[in-house]
């Protein structure tokens, strides 16, 4: 999801279309998500022909019909976004919510959709018994989808033959087997989409799982041994979030105490502009960010201007400041934490820690 955004944020050409809409998860309601988004599509249409050559218009048209009409709504989430352009037509289901509308520019309107989705905490979760393997990917308290491809993973070598049981070696070289093949299957996934894993398995289960881990950095250091695996994937979900936000907290406390820290070494930086150069020098660590704090903003002669309303418009406006600089300083291999309304009020909710 993340990747795929990021990847969709680079494009650029005459005519991005997006549409954002909110959906609903079950029926009845995901029964008006055809509807509104028909609308939607509706409003794209007759801008397209306000503003564009016909014959553009016309293909742009065909394709976004073509889209949405392939949509399934059955297994919505929180909203929908589509991206259509010459080349693109693609769809992504998303666990946040949106302000519907349709978007006509140059590129794709990606960047509230990546601010949203780095303010909450994204993960999947293995659950893991000897004989059975489930992945979910979860978003805060919500699943997103439970992964189908190759899982659930069967142990085929299990056996309840009792001159195999009884020879303790063999059963465990046969689940060791198990739990490596599990791992490679979730290191293929973690790959294709890197998210932090979480563990569900019987305690006895956890340190024989990760000794064969190929990759023991993609999994979180902590086990959830209350998860069973017959479980509904949203039972599962809500079971971990439970520990998970608790962890999240006290994360974001860790990290409140680094940048207060910095502060007394005198590597901290609050201005704007400082922040900016030090990004482009590779000297920024971590950006702290207060949640919901936008800016708009261009960058003209290696300055950082903000800017009103008034000149939104004006092709060269960065929608969000902050945005780019967190894009910047993730390509410089720094991080980005974000805290709460209120915490970084002393620092006007943004500011920087630097490596040296």
């Amino acid at each position: 999801m993340y990747l795929q955004l990021k990847k969709l944020k680079a494009v650029r050409s005459q005519s991005c279309v997006t549409i954002l809409l909110n959906t609903h998860r079950t029926s009845p309601d995901n029964e008006k998500d055809p509807i509104a988004l028909k609308n939607l599509v509706k409003e794209a249409e007759e801008r397209l022909l306000e503003t564009e050559d016909k014959r553009q218009a016309r293909n742009l048209i065909e394709r976004l019909n073509n889209l949405a009409s392939g949509i399934n709504h059955t297994y919505n989430l929180e909203s929908l976004a589509l991206f259509v352009n010459e080349d693109v037509a693609e769809f992504i289901r998303l666990p946040i919510s949106v302000r519907d509308r349709v978007i006509i520019d140059e590129t794709f309107a990606t960047r509230d959709l990546i601010r949203a989705i780095h303010l909450e905490t994204n993960y999947y979760i293995l659950v893991l018994s000897r004989q059975k393997a489930r992945l979910i990917e979860a978003f805060n308290d919500k699943v997103v989808r439970e992964i189908s491809e190759n899982f659930p993973m069967e142990n085929d070598q299990e056996t309840t033959d009792r001159e195999d049981l009884s020879i303790s070696s063999k059963i465990t070289r046969r689940q060791a087997e198990f739990f490596n093949q599990v791992d490679k299957e979730v290191h293929r996934i973690w790959k294709e989409d890197p998210l932090p894993v979480m563990i569900g398995t019987d305690q006895a289960n956890y340190p024989e799982y990760l000794k064969v881990a190929d990759n023991k950095k993609i999994y979180l250091d902590y086990n959830l041994n209350s998860i069973r695996e017959n479980e509904s994937a949203q039972a599962i979900v809500a079971n971990a979030w439970n520990i998970l936000e608790d962890k999240v907290r006290k994360r974001n406390q860790a990290r409140l105490a680094e940048l207060k820290q910095a502060v007394s070494q005198n590597k901290f930086l609050s201005d704007v502009n400082e922040i900016w150069r030090s990004i482009k020098e590779g000297r920024v660590q971590t950006l702290f960010v207060q949640k919901g704090l936008f800016q708009p903003a261009v960058i003209e002669d290696g300055f950082v201007r903000f800017v009103g309303k008034e000149e939104l418009h004006r092709k060269e406006v960065i929608d969000d400041i902050y945005d780019e600089l967190i894009e910047e300083n993730l390509e410089f291999g720094g991080d980005v934490v974000f805290l709460p309304e209120g915490v970084l009020d002393t620092f006007n909710g943004f500011g920087a820690v630097t490596r040296y």
